[in-house]
C-alpha cells in the first residue's frame, strides 16, 4: 500500500517553478544587441560580459544593476569557464562591494542581484581553489549584512547566496554548522541590550528553512545537543501550525529529513543511555522527545487530508496534502520519496529527503539555467549522481571531475595566490570605510 501511494505522483514533490522547464535547446557563445529597435549587432558573449564587468564601476545603482542582470543570464544560459579563467577575483570583488555597500548606497535590487552572482559564480567554479575563496571572501561581510537586520527585503537572497558558498566552497562541518547558525540567527536573534527583535515574515521563515535544511542535508555526522535539537524540533513543530502553506512545507520537509538523519532515534538513545548511568533528568528528556515526535507525527497526517478552506487555492492545497502524505509514508513505514525527471533525454533519480531538498533548492536557485548546469555542471553531476550520455558531445577530451580537481588542485598555485593578492589590497583599500563591526567570537550550535 504504502510503496505503490508513494511512487503515485512524485513530480509533486518537486517545487514548482514557473521559469523552469525540464527541456533543453542549445545556447550561443554570442549575444545580440538592437540598435534603434530594428538593427541587431552580435557580439561575443564574453565582450558583454567584460562591458557589463565594466559597468559595476559606474556610480550610478541602475547602470550596475542592469549589468549584473546581463551577467547573470550569461552564466545561466552557459557554463562561463573561459570567462571566470580570465576575471574570478574582479567580479568576486565587485560583488562583494555591493554588498558591502548595501547598507545605505545599494538598493535592496542590487544586493539581491549580486548575491546571485556570487553563488552562480560558485557553481561555476565547482569545487577547487576558487570555490574556497569565495566562501572566504563572502562569509563575512554576508554574516556582517545578515545580522545588522538593516534591510530584511535583501535578507532571502543573502541566505541562498550563503547557503550555495558553503555547499560548495566549505571545507568541513564547522563551517557548515557556522553557516546555518547565521541562517537560524535571522529568525531567533540572540538577545542582547543592542538588538531589536521583528517579527520574521512568512516568506522569510521560508527561506531560512530551506537553507538551513539544505546545508543540514550535507552533514555526515552530528553534535547532538539535546537542549538545541529539541528547540529546533519544536520550533519546526510551531511552524506546522502557521497559516502560511510555504512555510508548512518547508517545515514539514525539514522535520523529514531530521527524522532521515536518525536525530530523533540518537536522542532517544542518548536519554536512555544516560537512564542507565541514573544521570539528572534523562527520564523526563526521554518523554518530552517521545511526545514531541508523536504530535509531529499527528500533525502531518492532519496536514495530509487538511479541507480547503476560504480563499484556498486548489493547486496550492493539492501539492501541500502531496507533501505531507510523503511524509506520513515515510514516518510510517519508511519509504523516501523518488522523484525521477528527464533532462535532456536524460534521467535523474533522487531517492532520500536530502536529494529531494538539494534538487529542490538548487532548481530553485539557478531557475531557467537549472537545466543548461545539470547537463553541464561536473560539481552537479558529482551530487546528484548524474551522467548525461552526451556529456562531451562537443569537447572530445573529458575534463577533470571535481573530485580530481581537488586532489589536483594546489593552493599554493601561481593563480591562486595571484587571485588572493589581489583580493588583499582590494580590501587594504577599503580599509577605512565602515562597513559594520564583525564579531568574531565563536557562535554557539544551531541544534
Amino acid at each position: 500500500m504504502g510503496k505503490r501511494n508513494s511512487q503515485r505522483k512524485n513530480a509533486a514533490m518537486l517545487d514548482s517553478d514557473d521559469d523552469i522547464s525540464v527541456s533543453s535547446s542549445p545556447t550561443s557563445r554570442t549575444g545580440r544587441v538592437s540598435v534603434s529597435g530594428t538593427q541587431e549587432v552580435h557580439f561575443d558573449q564574453d565582450y558583454l560580459l567584460d562591458q557589463a564587468l565594466d559597468a559595476l564601476d559606474e556610480k550610478r545603482g541602475s547602470t550596475r544593476e542592469k549589468a549584473f542582470s546581463l551577467i547573470i543570464g550569461a552564466f545561466k544560459s552557459n557554463m562561463q569557464h573561459q570567462f571566470v579563467d580570465k576575471k574570478f577575483a574582479t567580479l568576486l570583488h565587485q560583488c562583494l562591494a555591493s554588498i558591502k555597500r548595501g547598507s545605505k548606497q545599494a538598493s535592496a535590487k542590487e544586493v539581491a542581484l549580486a548575491s546571485h552572482v556570487i553563488g552562480l559564480l560558485a557553481l561555476t567554479v565547482e569545487c577547487g581553489d576558487n570555490a574556497r575563496e569565495i566562501f572566504e571572501e563572502s562569509i563575512r561581510p554576508l554574516d556582517e549584512f545578515l545580522t545588522s537586520k538593516s534591510d530584511s527585503i535583501k535578507v532571502p537572497s543573502l541566505l541562498e547566496c550563503l547557503a550555495i558558498i558553503t555547499f560548495v566552497g566549505g571545507n568541513n562541518q564547522e563551517e557548515t554548522e557556522r553557516s546555518m547558525d547565521i541562517m537560524w540567527r535571522v529568525i531567533h536573534p540572540k538577545l542582547g541590550s543592542n538588538v531589536v527583535t521583528v517579527k520574521p515574515s512568512a516568506p522569510l521563515i521560508t527561506t531560512v528553512v530551506s537553507a538551513w535544511s539544505f546545508l543540514l542535508s550535507t552533514m555526515s555526522e552530528l553534535k547532538l545537543n539535546s537542549k538545541n535539537w529539541q528547540n529546533s524540533i519544536s520550533y519546526l513543530s510551531s511552524l506546522l501550525d502557521k497559516e502560511d502553506r510555504p512555510v508548512r512545507i518547508a517545515a514539514g520537509k525539514a522535520l523529514a529529513l531530521i527524522f532521515e538523519i536518525g536525530v530523533m532515534e540518537k536522542l532517544s538513545a542518548n536519554s536512555i543511555s544516560a537512564m542507565t548511568r541514573e544521570e539528572s533528568k534523562p527520564q523526563e528528556s526521554y518523554i518530552h522527545l517521545q511526545g514531541l515526535k508523536g504530535k509531529v507525527i499527528t500533525q502531518v497526517k492532519n496536514l495530509s487530508v487538511e479541507a480547503g478552506g476560504k480563499g484556498s487555492a486548489k493547486k496550492d492545497l493539492n501539492h501541500q496534502r502531496s507533501v505531507f502524505r510523503d511524509i506520513v509514508e515515510f514516518f510510517e513505514y519508511g519509504y523516501t520519496p523518488e522523484i525521477s525527471m528527464k533532462i535532456g533525454g536524460d534521467s535523474l533519480q533522487t531517492s532520500s529527503w536530502s536529494q529531494v531538498i538539494q534538487l529542490n533548492f538548487i532548481r530553485h536557485f539557478l531557475g531557467g539555467g537549472f537545466i543548461k548546469h545539470m547537463q553541464e555542471n561536473e560539481f552537479l553531476h558529482d551530487v546528484f549522481g548524474f551522467t548525461p550520455r552526451r556529456r562531451y558531445l562537443n569537447n572530445n577530451e573529458p575534463r577533470m571531475s571535481s573530485g580530481e580537481k581537488r586532489m589536483f588542485k594546489s593552493p599554493n598555485s601561481p593563480q591562486s595566490k595571484a587571485r588572493t593578492q589581489f583580493l588583499n589590497k582590494q580590501r587594504l583599500l577599503s580599509e577605512g570605510r565602515n562597513f559594520g563591526h564583525y564579531a568574531a567570537n565563536v557562535v554557539d550550535d544551531a541544534f
